[in-house]
């Protein structure tokens, strides 16, 4: 069996974070193992969030936990400031494919271009990645072009982020560009490959990014090529997002399941209830 970790955050209402991750890496069939950096939690009176980082010899021994065997694919999430990044970059195996979400927090795009934490992942983590799946904001902020626009500005951002050292960039196109189809985009250093598809009318979509690149590394630990990764984790999304539920009252995840149906799985048979 395909072994597979992530380093990232947890969300404790379960929809992104190295939540979706494991439940991602379970879906594709490969053992998920999991270093906790920082933990996200909801206020249930007003539906705001909290960011709580763990401390670094914590976090360090999650990972010394993780490597102790060997690993055929890894993600990175969120890594919440400069000194995290830093002890994951060091510590990451050599010769294993990584998929770094550059997960970047806050709204804004041009307040977080020299942020540290934006500046640690230039320069410590993107140069050890096989792949990197920003969104829009995110590769706006990496690429230092600031809000993008159009098919061609993300072309010219995934450009400045592939100089940085990964390998693929994959830029997640959402619905801000039109309101009826998105546009995922792939860079091979030389090459643009364009993935549209069709805009799903849900609100129910937190964990989509999380999700995303969870299964673009499962599929590259089982084997499968770039394209095809990438193919399949799009399909693979766009099905937890039709099938997103309804969490609580401020958010609603994708449904992690929805690719291979899992919620038909182990029902009780209904002459025998």
């Amino acid at each position: 069996m395909k072994k597979v970790a992530t380093l990232a955050g947890s969300d404790a209402t379960g929809g992104g974070g190295l939540e979706a991750d494991l439940k991602t890496f379970q879906e594709f069939g490969t053992f998920g193992f999991a270093a906790i950096t920082s933990i996200v939690i909801l206020n249930p009176e007003n539906g705001s969030h909290q960011l709580i980082s763990l401390d670094l010899p914590l976090i360090q021994a999650q990972i010394a936990s993780v490597f102790a065997g060997p690993i055929d694919a890894i993600k990175t999430g969120l890594l919440p400031s400069r000194e995290i990044i830093e002890l994951v970059s060091e510590k990451l195996p050599k010769q294993i494919p990584i998929v770094v979400d550059p997960v970047i927090g806050g709204k804004g795009t041009q307040d977080f271009i020299k942020n540290e934490q934006v500046q640690a992942l230039r320069e410590k983590l993107l140069p050890q990645a096989l792949i990197t799946t920003p969104n829009l904001r995110e590769a706006g902020i990496l690429s230092e072009l600031g809000d993008l626009t159009s098919e061609k500005q993300m072309q010219q951002a995934a450009k400045k982020i592939a100089l940085l050292g990964a390998k693929h960039v994959v830029i997640k196109g959402g619905a801000r560009l039109d309101a009826k189809q998105t546009l995922d985009l792939h860079y091979d250093g030389r090459n643009f490959h364009t993935y549209p598809h069709p805009v799903i009318g849900t609100p129910y979509n937190h964990g989509a990014g999380c999700t995303f690149a969870a299964a673009i590394t499962a599929a590259i630990a089982k084997g499968y090529p770039i394209k095809a990764a990438i193919k399949t984790a799009i399909d693979f999304v766009q099905a937890a997002i039709t099938m997103g539920e309804q969490i609580n009252p401020y958010v609603g995840h994708v449904w992690h399941g929805a690719y291979t149906h899992a919620e038909k799985r182990l029902e009780y048979p209904n002459d025998q209830r």
